[in-house]
């Protein structure tokens, strides 16, 4: 017998595949995680000529979800569909949010962020999204010096802020700090350090406890958020955990035998609040 045909070319299939991975470049801001993850895509259609239309429908897990991060999602989802080569007439839609009428009109007429909101905008996006990369760096480099006092139990957490770049594996988290400290600007040679904040400012010994204690609590409520996020999305959409990718980064086990509580690196202070 001879091998089977191979299947026959489809381009339906392979241009809705590549506007899927398109749509995976789309972060929540708040959960520093793509959209794709989270099972916020509830539809992606290809219909017209060549498949070069797509439509998109986005859920979110409340209808009362922040204006200003749904309509971030969904301008930046029709932003990564508009730059396929391919695309001809993209149309994304925001479902069951209380202002899913008012964000629709707005992406349909690519009014912007302040055209859509008039009034009602506090602030350009562009100051939004600052204010969540500087979280999810944050977090990225607490997963990164957390995992180094893992491995060694005995070190002192004052000398971590002299550990480089250069000096962590080279794993996921490794890569993900570079990412978030390129969206920043921030240096990624071997030889700059990783403790720094958002201006690329590093800390001296005496300081590194508190910066870590910060930075983990930044970790831990984004993980949180993730977390209960995603429980409402199933709660609210039976079945959409199907489309839930699990997250690699998320809060810390109870019974994990290396976990280090936040009070082993510095007293808790009177007062301290979760954000």
């Amino acid at each position: 017998m001879g091998a089977a045909p191979a299947p026959a070319y489809d381009p339906g299939t392979a241009r809705r595949e590549e506007a899927y991975a398109a749509l995976g470049q789309v972060m929540d801001p708040e959960l520093d995680e793509p959209i794709t993850d989270l099972g916020f895509v509830r539809s992606l259609e290809l219909t017209g000529e060549a498949a070069g239309d797509l439509e998109v429908h986005l859920r979110l897990p409340t209808s009362f979800c922040s204006p200003n991060f749904a309509y971030l999602m969904a301008s930046d989802a029709k932003d990564v569909l508009t730059a396929l080569p391919w695309a001809r007439r993209v149309v994304v839609e925001l479902d069951d949010h209380h202002d899913s009428d008012l964000i629709n009109r707005g992406l349909a007429a690519d009014a912007g962020y302040l055209g859509t909101f008039r009034h009602e905008a506090e602030h350009d996006l562009e100051e939004l999204r600052m204010t969540f990369r500087r979280k999810a760096h944050a977090a990225a480099m607490e997963r990164c010096l957390t995992g180094l006092l893992r491995r060694d139990p005995d070190r002192p957490v004052e000398s971590l802020g002299g550990v480089t770049l250069g000096e962590l594996p080279q794993d996921r988290y490794a890569g993900a700090l570079r990412r978030r400290r390129s969206a920043l600007g921030l240096p990624d040679s071997p030889d700059a350090p990783v403790l720094v904040d958002h201006t690329g400012r590093g800390y001296p010994p005496e300081e590194v406890p508190l910066a870590l204690r910060r930075a983990r609590s930044t970790r831990i409520s984004i993980d949180g958020n993730a977390h209960f996020c995603r429980g409402l999305l199933r709660t609210r959409y039976p079945g959409s955990d199907a489309d839930q990718v699990p997250r690699p980064d998320g809060a810390e086990q109870a019974d994990d035998p290396t976990f280090i509580p936040l009070t082993t690196l510095v007293p808790a202070a009177a007062g301290t609040t979760r954000r």
